[in-house]
């Protein structure tokens, strides 16, 4: 799969192409400093080494983790049921989370990532895509979109997967909010220029239309959904693309009817 690493899109809407993506660079430093400073990292003395460190890891991801089935219940899962989540840590017993806010954890858990693969690979895509679709939205409603973006994506996983083994299963990460990024850049930018490397021709820089990168992206997330085995929520990134796509349709809408002249009066 190609690796996006350059936007050519621009500002195509008004706006100075020069314009800081103030929120964008906001939320990457917000994702890194989580990271950094929470147990996943490694690098925080404060929660231990080898195995004691993982299991501080595996209760902080469900504490300020999203739950399925404690956003369709709007309670937190007891211990008990917490130990029978799929794939649970070796010696790590679970623990309770007493006060945690089922519908608040959606926001938190935006910004926890399981590992430097996971937050690097959002990161990479919010910096190459995000920044257009700020400048398009403009900051406040960016950031509302993003946070929004990712409620919808993990309700709409938490709905498709209540009565399966997944329902129990913490999720962590920006991955549905940034999805919904990229469906919006899909659909206001589709013939943009995009430099990705490509694994497979030794990481040569070439240059695809967003379309084609982002079709591509689409597509494997689809198919993984059906094909992959447990550890990504994919059906969450396909969600918050599909909302963000149809979002931006939206965005097209109103700008054509703005667009056109009006009708004389007869």
């Amino acid at each position: 799969m190609a690796i996006p690493v350059l936007d050519h899109a621009g500002a195509r809407d008004g706006r100075p192409a020069a314009t800081a993506p103030a929120v964008c660079y906001v939320l990457i430093a917000l994702n890194t400093l989580v990271f950094l400073l929470g147990p996943a990292a490694g690098l925080n003395p404060l929660y231990g080494r080898g195995q004691e460190r993982v299991c501080a890891e595996q209760r902080y991801e469900q504490r300020w983790g999203t739950v399925p089935a404690e956003l369709l219940t709007g309670h937190p899962l007891t211990a008990e049921q917490l130990a029978e989540a799929p794939d649970p840590v070796p010696g790590c017993p679970a623990a309770p989370t007493p006060g945690k806010h089922p519908a608040l954890s959606v926001l938190s858990a935006l910004f926890l990532h399981g590992g430097w693969l996971h937050l690097l690979g959002n990161l990479l895509f919010l910096h190459v895509f995000g920044p257009t679709v700020e400048r398009r939205l403009g900051r406040s409603r960016f950031v509302l979109f993003y946070l929004a973006a990712g409620a919808v994506a993990t309700y709409g996983f938490a709905l498709a997967e209540a009565h399966s083994p997944n329902s129990t299963r913490v999720l962590i990460g920006a991955s549905g909010a940034i999805s919904a990024v990229l469906g919006v850049y899909l659909r206001l930018h589709p013939r943009a220029r995009v430099t990705t490397l490509v694994p497979l021709l030794l990481f040569l820089p070439l240059r695809f239309p967003a379309w084609l990168v982002l079709g591509l992206w689409f597509a494997l997330q689809w198919w993984s959904v059906h094909s992959a085995g447990p550890g990504v929520a994919y059906l969450v990134h396909v969600i918050g693309f599909a909302a963000g796509f149809l979002y931006a349709c939206t965005l097209a809408e109103r700008r054509t009817r703005a667009a056109r002249p009006p009708r004389p009066p007869g």
